[in-house]
């Protein structure tokens, strides 16, 4: 495996510049738990940019609503089908709220309309690095009863050829992971595990 950077993706529509704590924090979990030669510093990358094509992880998250423009729907197409991986997380946890309906609605578009679909908790990705034997971890923002209340089981995914190249979680580990990393120490078990996993993921199956 090559060194790995965490590029955030921006684009042109609602709010993606959410969990601004997170990347660091995450980039912290990869240096102490793996081998992989890690650059701590965030890359942010416009969605219809070029420079998406040297990214080997994307992140996209965001509140409202998702629209991508014609640039940004042919960028996204691309990349993934030439091997990309983007992890796409809902900060409002909510399976009817904006931003799910439309991320969801621009996943038809751009791949079809059977492309998004649940992942078995079985999956390698929860093997990855870390086994999360129940499938996708819990947050705290699903037990605190925002969102729709609910706690997703499940994740879902568009695959190409066997291999998870859209990962899509209603679950806000975004937020759940956008703290300073110093503060792991007051944790009894480190909740960015799972990140480590979807990173590792990426990385090898990319």
């Amino acid at each position: 495996m090559s060194g790995f950077f965490f590029t955030r993706l921006q684009y042109n529509s609602g709010d993606w510049n959410t969990d601004q704590r997170m990347p660091s924090n995450l980039m912290n979990s990869l240096i102490e738990y793996t081998t992989l030669t890690v650059d701590p510093l965030e890359r942010v990358i416009p969605l219809s940019s070029p420079e998406i094509f040297k990214s080997p992880f994307c992140y996209l998250s965001g509140h409202k609503l998702v629209e991508f423009n014609k640039e940004e729907k042919e960028n996204f197409k691309k990349y993934i089908e030439n091997g990309g991986f983007v992890f796409a997380d809902d900060c409002n946890h909510d399976i009817d709220g904006l931003f799910a309906k439309s991320f969801e609605e621009q996943m038809r578009q751009i791949f079809g309309e059977d492309a998004l679909k649940k992942i078995s908790n079985k999956h390698p990705l929860y093997h990855s690095f870390f086994d999360f034997d129940d499938g996708p971890p819990v947050t705290s923002q699903e037990l605190n009863g925002w969102g729709d209340d609910l706690v997703h089981e499940y994740l879902k995914a568009i695959e190409i050829n066997g291999r998870i190249a859209v990962l899509y979680s209603n679950k806000d580990y975004g937020c759940e992971w956008d703290y300073d990393f110093r503060n792991k120490r007051w944790m009894s078990r480190d909740n960015t595990r799972f990140g480590v996993n979807i990173v590792m993921y990426a990385m090898n199956f990319g």
